[in-house]
């Protein structure tokens, strides 16, 4: 999105196009990793090295009242911050705290009814291990099966057969 749209954006949601909110929107818009706060000053703070945090987090806040952005919940620490403000689920890997959009169909979408309850807003949260920190983890594995074998060997004085 260009500079022009993003202005014309902040304005249906009623909010002005301050330089501040232009930058964060496009941080966010550019960085899909769900960044925290702290990592949005940081960014932001390279452009314009004069921003205070106080300005990032009141901006953050201002978009997410809006609706320009979701705030995620999902971990303890702080709060992350998605550009597509969309229903979907995402992934937390409890290893390297990565954040992961996920494509799966929601069953309930703001708006919808259950029990008579009107729906307002989903957020699903799936935790586990992402497929990166997976496969790091067999390859230490295999590592310390390999080097417990060989150790195991030279111990013994025997190869994998068993024989001197």
């Amino acid at each position: 999105m260009d500079t022009e749209a993003r202005s014309t954006r902040l304005r249906k949601l009623g909010l002005v196009p301050t330089i501040q909110r232009m930058a964060v929107l496009e941080f966010l818009e550019e960085n899909h990793t769900h960044p925290t706060a702290e990592e949005v000053y940081q960014a932001v703070r390279i452009r314009f090295p004069s921003i205070a945090k106080a300005t990032v987090y009141n901006v953050l806040d201002a978009l997410k009242k809006a609706g320009a952005i979701r705030e995620l919940t999902i971990a303890r620490e702080a709060a992350r911050y998605d550009y597509n403000t969309r229903s979907h689920p995402h992934f937390l890997c409890r290893i390297c705290g990565n954040l992961y959009d996920v494509d799966l169909p929601c069953p309930m979408r703001p708006g919808d009814e259950i029990l008579g309850h009107r729906v307002e807003s989903v957020q699903t949260y799936l935790y586990g291990v992402c497929s990166q920190c997976r496969k790091n983890h067999d390859k230490d594995k295999n590592k310390s099966k390999s080097k417990a074998h060989r150790n195991t060997a030279n111990a013994t004085g025997r190869d994998n057969a068993g024989t001197p």
